[in-house]
């Protein structure tokens, strides 16, 4: 059988998603985990992988088995052998064709910054802090330039290992509330780092460096070492994935 589970993580202890051997993941965990509910080794499959220090609320993975349980007990049991930062949500047997990261047709993203005189030590591991006054309307007039197809080199890091650089970014608004500007990016999938690249260079403009068009000026760059600073992991959050509607399966994030 195979079986798709939603999954949600606080990545300031992990390194990353993927299995490294020697240093703590979210796919060493949650393997580990499934194992023991399976009785038998389970390898886990995701939806998008996060880099060291990025949470996830909408994760999705999937895995085979031989092993009959209830979508209950997958998430119980496997609950039980995870650590507090990791949870299963849900869990769901899938057709054969189902693939959690190949099957995927758009991921939502949130990216948050505290802007304020002083950190914080409540959102130190959950947003980018940033003392300068940030200008959200400004941010928000430069993100338009980045919606639609485009060919995102200048956003991508440079050991991004994709096979191409163009992709489609359905939505992108940056909005403001109280001390808390957040980011939402909806595309169909993502390059290494594009995400906190493209956070990276909003905050820049927000700050008034530079102006709001230098985010299509970058854009048509195509040269990443002409790009911005690469925004900090801890305000990154993976927050919901989308499949065809015949998989049932609805994204966390709107």
């Amino acid at each position: 059988m195979k079986i798709a589970l939603g999954v949600e993580y606080d990545g300031t202890d992990f390194h990353g998603w993927q299995f490294q051997g020697d240093v703590r993941s979210v796919q060493e965990c949650l393997e580990s985990a499934l194992s023991k509910v399976a009785d038998h080794p389970v390898s886990v499959h995701c939806a998008g992988r996060t880099d060291t220090g990025v949470h996830a609320s909408g994760q999705v993975v999937h895995f085979e088995t031989t092993a009959h349980r209830t979508a209950r007990s997958w998430v119980l049991g496997a609950n039980v052998n995870l650590p507090a930062d990791a949870s299963v949500c849900w869990a769901r047997q899938m057709p054969q064709d189902f693939h959690a990261r190949f099957s995927a047709v758009g991921r939502h993203y949130h990216y948050q910054i505290l802007n304020r005189g002083v950190r914080s030590a409540i959102w130190r591991n959950r947003a980018t802090w940033v003392h300068q006054p940030l200008d959200a309307e400004a941010m928000q007039q430069a993100a338009k330039y980045l919606v639609g197809t485009h060919d995102f080199t200048s956003y991508r890091a440079l050991a991004c290992q994709a096979k191409h650089p163009v992709r489609t970014i359905h939505r992108l608004e940056v909005s403001r509330r109280g001390e808390v500007i957040g980011i939402e990016v909806h595309a169909n999938a993502f390059l290494h780092h594009m995400v906190r690249n493209i956070a990276g260079v909003l905050i820049a403009i927000g700050k008034g460096e530079r102006p709001e068009t230098w985010t299509r000026e970058i854009l048509e760059l195509q040269d990443r070492t002409r790009g911005g600073v690469t925004a900090p992991p801890q305000g990154l959050c993976l927050t919901g994935v989308d499949y065809p509607e015949e998989y049932g399966l609805e994204p966390v994030a709107a």
